[in-house]
């Protein structure tokens, strides 16, 4: 089995060095891709572009396409891919600055919230803990659409849906992986589960509520596993073989589809939205990220490629956990200086502390460097793990309508 060669012609404008001296080269534009992507939330959650929850999709495609090579590529040698090393990493890369954000959350909130949103953040914190928010929702028939404003840890459903597909699917590509013919093997099987996901979500959105169809790991596994597909040799090469103009011309119209689909589109009550339309969303990005993988160098690339969205996009994961929070706290308190004004505020505050996670918590424990080298960083994410249980413990949960007015003493 050959390793995930992902543009292996491609120019050094094409590539960016990998921090921490790990010395793989990715590539830059995937990183702009990230940046518009949160750029879209974002600007989505703060009430001015109707369609940018779509980023999320955006997201989850990169994600399956980029761990699908990195499992695909460890496995070059015929062998099952090292899933414990796999998951100690991902660990390593994504629990540093949830664990912070989380810790700083819940007392920002008790000081500065109302009762109800620290009433729902205590009460959310163990299904955040083991990652299985999103069905804490679902079960609790949490309508995503409707009630997020009271949850400020809302948004971290889709973070949970990553953590469950991150156990499993590698599960399935360590099977796959011992085949003959792993790639065509992992193809067809994420190819499947694409169309019983899609079967899923289009069944499943048809209710009222659609929060089951927009926030189950089962339904939105299928931008993942169109991710996971991109990342397989046959459908690499079928793009490796496309002519350059051509390929320019389609990653052009692409990122257009998307940019006017994060535009249009009009939250849940897009009638297209669970009979298709995420999918097509999805399978856009993918095409669009497979492209510009193993056809470097094209318009689009080097404009998601650039220094604003590619250094956004390295803070994405860090800003999105932040944003909402900072929403919910600070909005409300900034409407004096008009909607456009309390947005850019908002950003910049999340934008201040996302950089402020990367550089002194992300980065750190996961290049193991600086403060964090040997077991420090670990053992200072499990201090801190500890800390945010006793927050949940110690801070008293306010009674339901504990903030509520009574009307017999406006009388």
């Amino acid at each position: 089995m050959s390793a995930l060669p992902l543009a292996s012609t491609a120019s050094a404008r094409h590539r960016a060095p990998r921090p921490g001296g790990s010395g793989r080269a990715h590539i830059a534009a995937l990183d702009g891709l990230r940046g518009f992507a949160v750029a879209a939330v974002l600007l989505f959650h703060a009430g001015h572009l109707s369609g940018g929850f779509l980023g999320v999709d955006l997201f989850f495609v990169l994600s399956g396409f980029l761990i699908t090579g990195l499992l695909l590529g460890a496995a070059q040698g015929g062998g099952p891919p090292a899933l414990a090393g796999f998951w100690v990493r991902r660990a390593r890369r994504l629990l540093p600055a949830l664990v912070v954000v989380v810790v700083v959350t819940v007392p920002v909130v008790r000081a500065l919230g109302t009762a109800e949103q620290l009433r729902f953040a205590l009460g959310d914190l163990p299904w955040v803990a083991g990652q299985a928010v999103n069905w804490h929702y679902i079960t609790d028939q949490v309508g995503y659409w409707n009630a997020s404003d009271t949850r400020v840890f809302a948004h971290l459903w889709s973070i949970a849906v990553e953590w469950q597909f991150y156990l499993v699917w590698p599960l399935v590509l360590a099977i796959a992986a011992r085949s003959r013919h792993a790639q065509r093997t992992v193809a067809v099987l994420a190819g499947l589960c694409v169309l019983a996901s899609l079967a899923l979500m289009v069944t499943l959105g048809a209710a009222v509520d659609t929060t089951r169809a927009y926030e189950g790991t089962d339904t939105r596994a299928v931008a993942l596993l169109l991710g996971a597909l991109a990342a397989t040799a046959p459908v690499r090469g079928l793009a490796a073989r496309m002519p350059r103009r051509a390929a320019d011309a389609l990653c052009l119209v692409l990122a257009a589809g998307l940019a006017v689909a994060w535009t249009v589109t009009d939250g849940e009550k897009a009638p297209l939205l669970f009979k298709g339309g995420l999918f097509l969303h999805s399978l856009a990005a993918a095409v669009l990220i497979t492209v510009i993988a193993q056809v470097p160098g094209t318009r689009t690339a080097r404009i998601a490629a650039s220094c604003l969205p590619r250094r956004l996009g390295e803070l994405s994961y860090s800003l999105y956990l932040w944003h909402w929070p900072v929403y919910l706290v600070l909005l409300p308190r900034l409407s004096g200086l008009g909607e456009w004004g309390a947005t850019a505020v908002a950003v910049a505050v999340s934008l201040a502390a996302a950089a402020v996670t990367k550089r002194l918590v992300e980065d750190p424990v996961r290049f193991r460097s600086g403060w964090a080298r040997g077991h420090r960083g670990p053992a200072a994410v499990a201090a801190l793990a500890l800390i945010g249980a006793a927050l949940w413990a110690l801070i008293p949960a306010p009674a339901p309508g504990a903030a509520a007015v009574d009307i017999q003493q406006l009388r």
